[in-house]
């Protein structure tokens, strides 16, 4: 006869192998979860990049449009033009209006050459390019946004301008020489330059388009 504590011992012995089996991953249920995994992280990746970058753009498009109403102040409040009386610290119009810009706006750095990425969006403050107009009328604003080639543009002109404008409008035509507001998306630009806007291209890697409506669609 079997003494009834070994028994209960060797019960409770086969009762946790069972369990320890059930218990336990296969090599293939590992493989499987491992898979499931990776097409998430897949799809996820892209997904938040994608918004991630939408976002830098929106941002940067936020800052330009900030930047062209406090320079619409400017430029009423400066007798309709852009040509601000220089001096001996600023002694160009464009400087004028970048320093002054920047008094209003210290949220935002106005810069008189070209921005990148990494300080139109990284930096504190935020840089804007700036450059008016040879006849006083226009101005052009441009930023980058963070993490990506897309350089946007606000053109605003107090009066129309011409094909044969000087800069900064020499490349530009159609709805950047309209009186008004002119909104612009230069793909794959290495960096932001109000100075000299890209003339309007089709190009499938870098294309520019200008809109008198609103910023071009991402």
């Amino acid at each position: 006869m079997w003494n009834p504590a070994i028994r209960l011992l060797r019960q409770r012995n086969a009762s946790a192998s069972v369990s320890s089996t059930d218990e336990a991953f296969t090599l293939i249920e590992l493989m499987v979860v491992l898979l499931i995994l990776a097409i998430l992280l897949a799809i996820a990746i892209p997904t938040f990049l994608g918004v991630t970058k939408s976002a830098n753009d929106r941002a940067a498009q936020s800052n330009l449009n900030t930047a062209v109403q406090d320079a619409k102040t400017v430029f009423q409040q400066n007798g309709q033009t852009y040509s601000l009386t220089t001096n001996a610290t600023y002694t160009t119009p464009t400087a004028v209006l970048a320093a002054t810009l920047s008094s209003i706006e210290p949220n935002l750095g106005f810069s008189t050459t070209a921005v990148t990425s990494g300080s139109s969006q990284s930096q504190t403050p935020q840089q804007v390019s700036v450059a008016v107009a040879a006849d006083g009328n226009g101005i052009v604003i441009a930023a980058q946004a963070k993490g990506t080639a897309n350089c946007w543009f606000v053109i605003n002109n107090g009066a129309p301008e011409s094909a044969t404008a000087s800069t900064p409008y020499a490349n530009l035509s159609g709805a950047a020489l309209n009186a008004g507001t002119a909104f612009g998306e230069a793909k794959g630009a290495s960096t932001c330059n109000a100075a000299t806007p890209p003339a309007v291209s089709a190009s499938t890697t870098a294309p520019v388009t200008y809109t008198a409506s609103n910023f071009p669609n991402l």
